[in-house]
């Protein structure tokens, strides 16, 4: 099918329905409001900036504002619209180095934002520290909303996403934070940019105060004019009117209409404190603009156009043949170029799950298959070298690692919303490629596991998306049994089967020390006894159909070091009189260098 053939849809409005009914809007104006109130003279510390942590049943809120007189000056006073480069953060502030690619090298900041942002750096681990198993909502008022939005930037590449949920950032009449190519950062990572939730009333010039005319796609541009500063946004937007609310994500679309739907007009951008209070409070009681269909009688529209006319109906724009007097702009003209810009931002967002975006993430994974082969040759293996908390260069892979998993995590996501078939979950490519991420991700993901002193991965650490990788390949017709000889001949360099196998060595590890050291009643005893045969027969049959990779055997890895202990318990008898096995058998007359050639 031509993608011009496949029906569109604009469900901002839906999604806007879905935003306020779920009272997270409630709960974080809510915290901002109360951490106002207890403003009652300028801060006496450094910082302009004031933040604290509500902890409600369901999630946690870190809230961030600013101090009202500040922020005016910030976004008012001279270099109020100043962006700092990414080559000048680098040497000042590097937190936010890890935004800069190949692709992308360079971005900018708002510098008050930035500014701001720094006088928080103290406090930054402490707040990291505040996040536990609930949801974690971030939230931020005026430029408290820029400060939020760069801790969750933060925040983003700091923690784990295969353990730890994503934040969600709700700002309320935030100015934009960055330029084009921060907007362009963010976008690159579709997990990253799901994360900000940014809300706007029509009424509220703040989040408009930094765009500029040259900034509008379909503004006049006068031939004379200097090139501006360019602001642009990022994240999804709650355009807020008296009659309602629509979501929109293109960030062309939400630049036009930010200006297009601000009812005092241009030339009246008076910054004064506005609260959301009322606004949030009437779109929970107004989710639906009741009147927004009636357009529709009036201008006959495809799928995509219908739902565009309802959100700008629902943000107080009216009627096709109505005229925007404030920037001149005809309504027919502004419902075809956001047609044609949420058209291009859906086939963006389609073909970001396409071949090209696989075959970025392709390098990325090609990354990790240099550092298990530069493992190898240290004799260790990937996953104990991962392990080590004091080699450098683990760095880099978390990186590698954590760019893989945002995207695999969301594909999931997003497949598994999708209606499938038993056995259609992933295109064959898709599949493959899940597979492969996965066998070559979670091992590592398993390491930083039980680095940390965890136990039972299986049952208290494995994320969703992991099983349902494995869940969908075990469906997959064309992936069931295949014959083994093919794996005898490409052992060398080739990735574990069962991407659990090393949590597997681990909890096998936790048994034979057990038994080691006495560390039982009799009831663990046999227990660890049984968990310890088990485990001889579980690798028995991975080494029968090579399913396993052969850096399993070298001499510093986890698993060489649980078949010592192991052979030393059956040595003194611990496991029973006379106890042995193939696998034991094939252990003690070292046949396993036999193994990576194919001729066990």
């Amino acid at each position: 099918m031509n993608r011009s053939d496949s029906p569109l849809f604009s469900s901002g409005l839906e999604l806007g329905s879905f935003v306020v009914t779920s009272n997270v809007l409630h709960h974080s104006w809510a915290a901002i409001s109360e951490l106002y109130g207890e403003i009652h003279e300028p801060p006496s510390w450094a910082s302009p900036v004031r933040f604290r942590t509500f902890q409600q049943p369901n999630c946690t809120i870190i809230a961030f504002v600013t101090w009202p007189p500040c922020t005016k000056e910030h976004l008012q006073g001279q270099g109020g619209g100043d962006l700092v480069s990414s080559s000048a953060l680098k040497e000042t502030f590097p937190l936010f180095e890890f935004l800069s690619t190949k692709t992308n090298p360079r971005f900018s900041i708002n510098k008050p934002a930035i500014d701001l942002f720094a006088s928080v750096r103290g406090v930054l681990d402490f707040l990291k520290s505040q996040i536990s198993t609930k949801p974690l909502i971030i939230a931020g008022h005026f430029v408290g909303g820029s400060v939020a939005s760069l801790f969750t930037l933060w925040l983003l590449d700091k923690i784990n996403l295969a353990t730890t949920k994503r934040p969600l950032c709700i700002t309320f009449g935030s100015p934009l934070v960055g330029d084009d190519g921060l907007q362009e950062a963010i976008l690159q990572y579709p997990a990253w940019n799901s994360c900000f939730l940014h809300v706007v009333s029509d009424r509220d010039p703040v989040p408009r105060v930094l765009i500029s005319p040259h900034n509008i796609p379909s503004a006049p541009q006068s031939a004379s004019a200097s090139p501006t500063k360019e602001y642009k946004p990022f994240g999804t937007f709650l355009l807020c009117s008296q009659l309602g609310c629509a979501c929109l994500e293109n960030p062309e679309s939400v630049l036009e209409l930010l200006m297009a739907n601000y009812s005092e007009g241009p030339g009246n951008q008076v910054l004064e404190f506005f609260d959301y209070k009322n606004i949030v409070q009437q779109l929970k009681g107004n989710v639906i603009c009741k009147d927004s269909t009636a357009v529709l009688d009036e201008w006959i529209a495809q799928p995509l156009q219908a739902g565009i006319i309802t959100q700008l109906a629902a943000i107080g724009l009216g009627r096709p043949q109505q005229q925007l007097q404030q920037q001149s702009i005809d309504m027919n003209k502004l419902i075809t170029k956001t047609q044609e810009q949420e058209r291009e931002w859906l086939f963006r967002r389609r073909e970001a799950y396409d071949s090209k975006v696989l075959n970025e993430m392709k390098v990325n994974m090609a990354q990790l298959e240099w550092y298990k082969k530069f493992s190898e040759d240290e004799k260790i293996g990937y996953y104990d070298m991962f392990k080590n908390p004091y080699v450098s260069r683990n760095n880099t892979v978390e990186r590698f690692k954590k760019s893989l998993t945002c995207y695999w995590i969301d594909m999931v996501d997003e497949k598994e919303k999708m209606p499938q078939r038993k056995g259609a979950a992933f295109a064959t490519r898709f599949l493959f490629s899940g597979t492969n991420y996965r066998r070559m991700v979670e091992p590592l993901d398993i390491a930083e596991y039980y680095r940390d002193g965890e136990t039972d991965y299986i049952a208290k650490g494995r994320t969703k998306h992991y099983k349902l990788l494995k869940q969908w390949l075990d469906e997959d017709e064309s992936s069931a049994s295949r014959p083994n000889n093919p794996k005898k001949q490409n052992l060398k360099g080739g990735l574990t089967e069962d991407s659990c196998f090393w949590a597997y060595v681990e909890e096998a590890l936790i048994s034979v020390n057990a038994l080691s050291n006495g560390q039982y009643s009799s009831n663990d005893m046999d227990k660890h006894k049984r968990s310890l045969i088990q485990f001889d027969d579980y690798v028995w049959g991975m080494l029968k159909n090579y399913a396993v990779s052969p850096e399993i055997f070298l001499e510093k890895s986890s698993f060489m070091k649980w078949w010592k202990e192991y052979s030393e318990i059956i040595r003194k008898g611990i496991m029973g009189p006379s106890h042995t096995s193939p696998f034991t058998e094939f252990m003690q007359n070292r046949q396993y260098g036999q193994y990576a050639p194919g001729c066990m």
